[in-house]
């Protein structure tokens, strides 16, 4: 069995990505890259890709550079085809060996990591057993979910959105970005109005938004001035690559301190560990570095007894990707679900992901266990 076909798509949106301040709910992504993956024998893997989806498409689709084999600027699509699926190791590294001299990080690795997930997709439809068996593990059948949702403008619409989640099920909630981080006196109210919601027996969490600049000292004033209202843990109060801040933060605070959805590679996530010191690890599978990453980046989260909640916000083939990693891991708090109804997110599978009593079950059938909406995907693709 060989790859025959590695094909990179661009899904659009009917509308631009708009966010104001007082939206109801995101409307999920814009734009979208999928990947397609076929074999010579018909056997079909699939990935979504959330990124400047025409740069991946150009890393994948890129002519050959060397007539001598040196693979240093090829494109992704030339390094795999032809090549066993089922060699997942060997052809991530032929991925990024071959793309270091324009990639290394970036769009590369997450076109990479599409490629990736999709061959894991593959190679469970094989086998015909789903991806976590693959990977050595099932340690659980289902996994908690959190409402991964943005911030409202004022206390009264915080108690509107908590009410709405916890009447679908959700026994925790993610607020982020949505104007947070603007007025802290406006910030501490709207957290007040969703923990009086949620009461004492649901968890709370919460993304700053990174994009507010912050020192060490600011963000460490900011989390303890949300200690109050309890949450599980705070995201990304830091630039992703402050790892030194991140490090002052979390050895100053008693709260959770989680990053890592910007982050790529084991080496990228080792300075997360080793500097940053955080309390939680954030890999987003298309962008960390595909399955193949993420089993490493899990190795070394349990060795430093930390946890990983992984970052799963596009659609429902990245749910099922994260959640087939988090049935792997030992330990596995939450899986965020992303709540958008935008046709990007919920539209791409025919068994979409459902949640059942606060929770998400584990994808039993072969591969990712999510069938391709390829009506869907015709719709919405425009290049």
């Amino acid at each position: 069995m060989k790859i025959a076909k590695v094909e990179a798509m661009v899904l659009k949106s009917p509308g631009l990505y708009q966010n104001p301040e007082g939206a109801a709910e995101s409307p999920g992504p814009a734009f979208m890259g999928l990947v397609k993956v076929t074999t010579d024998n018909g056997i079909v893997g699939y990935s979504d890709m959330e990124t400047a989806a025409p740069v991946a498409k150009a890393a994948i689709e890129a002519p050959q550079w060397s007539e001598e084999g040196l693979e240093l600027f090829e494109g992704l699509a030339r390094l795999v085809e032809g090549e066993n699926p089922l060699e997942t190791e060997r052809l991530w590294y032929k991925m990024y060996r071959g793309s270091i001299y324009y990639g290394r990080r970036g769009v590369a690795i997450q076109a990479i990591s599409a490629i990736d997930i999709a061959l894991w997709d593959i190679a469970g439809k094989v086998y015909q057993q789903p991806i976590h068996i693959l990977l050595g593990a099932k340690w659980r059948e289902r996994v908690r979910a959190y409402a991964s949702t943005l911030f409202r403008k004022t206390p009264d619409d915080m108690r509107e959105a908590t009410r709405h989640y916890v009447g679908l099920g959700f026994t925790a909630v993610k607020f982020g970005w949505g104007g947070f981080g603007e007025d802290l006196a406006r910030d501490l109210s709207l957290l007040e109005a969703a923990r009086e919601e949620l009461g004492d027996q649901r968890d709370l969490l919460v993304d700053t938004g990174w994009l507010v600049e912050r020192t060490a000292k600011e963000a460490i004033q900011l989390v303890k001035a949300m200690a109050p209202y309890r949450p599980y843990l705070v995201e990304e109060p830091l630039h992703p690559e402050h790892y030194d801040s991140y490090r002052q933060l979390a050895e100053n605070v008693d709260t959770l301190i989680a990053c890592g959805e910007q982050e790529a590679t084991e080496w990228g996530f080792r300075e997360l560990i080793e500097r940053g010191k955080v309390d939680v690890l954030q890999p987003d599978l298309t962008r960390c570095g595909g399955l193949t990453a993420a089993r490493r980046i899990v190795h070394m989260a349990e060795r430093a007894n930390i946890l990983v909640i992984p970052h799963s916000w596009c659609s429902d083939l990245l749910t099922a990707a994260s959640l087939h990693l988090t049935a792997y891991m030992r330990r596995a708090p939450f899986v965020e679900f992303n709540t958008s109804t935008g046709p990007l997110s919920r539209d791409l599978s025919l068994n979409p992901i459902q949640l059942r009593d606060g929770y998400l079950d584990v994808p039993d059938g072969p591969g990712l266990g999510v069938e391709v909406n390829e009506e869907a995907v015709a719709r919405y693709r425009i290049a």
